[in-house]
């Protein structure tokens, strides 16, 4: 049974005023060609995130760190975040995004994207993004290596570059950021996600 907290709720309505904003980005969306609702990913990275610690700002980043990237006009997007949860929430949605979504134009090119994430990441993120980075990494990579055990190599048909290597190449570069500079049980979980799936690679 879960304990009541009679004093300060560590989640507020601002949460939920958060979820509803992920819901309006990515309620209708599905994970890449599969029947799996996106905002499973997003709940999923946010609960992760409370479990290893995040207070009510981090959780709400955490489930809105994709709709910059994938709403229709991410620099609106970021406004709205930035007026409704304030500077610290729409700073780490920033810093996890890859990309800055612009009506109709297509993003940049995969390799120059994660190049840029990977920079930012190294050097100029804090604990609250490298835990949001972390747990999407997670979550991520314990889909990925599911999906290979039952489904094999046809996964890698389901990403933008569709080669295996690539992918192990960010992952494991990701790895390597978060073991110098977010050491620790949720980085040695990746770690491990990681090489299982390397594993599973030609």
């Amino acid at each position: 049974m879960p304990e009541r907290n009679q004093t300060a709720p560590p989640l507020t309505a601002r949460f939920a005023a958060a979820f509803a904003l992920a819901w309006a980005v990515h309620g209708t969306q599905l994970r890449k060609k599969t029947r799996v609702p996106y905002i499973a990913h997003v709940m999923s990275v946010s609960a992760l995130a409370m479990e290893h610690g995040a207070d009510e700002d981090v959780a709400m980043a955490a489930l809105l760190h994709d709709t910059v990237e994938d709403s229709e006009d991410g620099a609106a997007t970021h406004l709205v975040i930035q007026d409704q949860f304030g500077d610290r929430v729409a700073r780490i949605v920033m810093a996890c995004s890859d990309a800055v979504a612009v009506p109709e134009q297509p993003k940049p090119e995969w390799r120059q994207r994660k190049e840029q994430y990977l920079r930012h990441l190294e050097a100029d993120a804090d604990t609250d993004v490298l835990l949001v980075s972390a747990c999407d990494k997670v979550h991520n990579a314990r889909a990925i290596l599911a999906d290979l055990r039952t489904e094999g190599d046809i996964v890698w048909q389901r990403f933008t570059v569709s080669d295996p290597k690539a992918q192990l190449w960010y992952y494991t570069s990701v790895v390597e950021i978060l073991q110098r500079r977010l050491p620790g049980p949720l980085t040695d979980e990746l770690a491990g996600i990681v090489k299982e799936i390397a594993a599973l690679v030609p």
